[in-house]
């Protein structure tokens, strides 16, 4: 298994971060099999597109939720890695488990 689960969907809160506010966090590395999809399909055109993330973050943004790290965005960067072997990738992460009241 190359992810820890395939979601279908976000399960935690609306956070209302722009593009800025992610860019401002630095990225750090996560083994793809600590992470869980939101989405359960792939386009195979993005996934082989040598420009797909000309209009975006370089990083893939991913939500620390109840424990669980989920990949908000960049589910085709993720894969193009795990099909080039790596294990891990560099990762912009919201931890809202920080941000929640104890």
């Amino acid at each position: 298994m190359i992810f820890k689960a395939v979601g279908d969907g976000r399960p935690y809160p609306e956070h209302g971060l722009s593009a800025r506010d992610w860019a401002n966090m630095p990225p750090r590395p996560v083994r793809l099999d600590e992470l869980v999809t939101t989405k359960k399909q792939l386009d195979l055109d993005t996934l082989l597109a040598e420009d797909s993330t000309f209009y975006g973050d370089l990083f893939p943004h991913a939500v620390l939720w109840h424990g669980d790290m989920y990949l908000e965005d960049g589910l085709h960067r993720a894969v193009r890695a795990a099909l080039e072997n790596r294990q891990a990738i560099h990762v912009r992460i919201l931890d809202l488990d920080a941000l929640r009241p104890s």
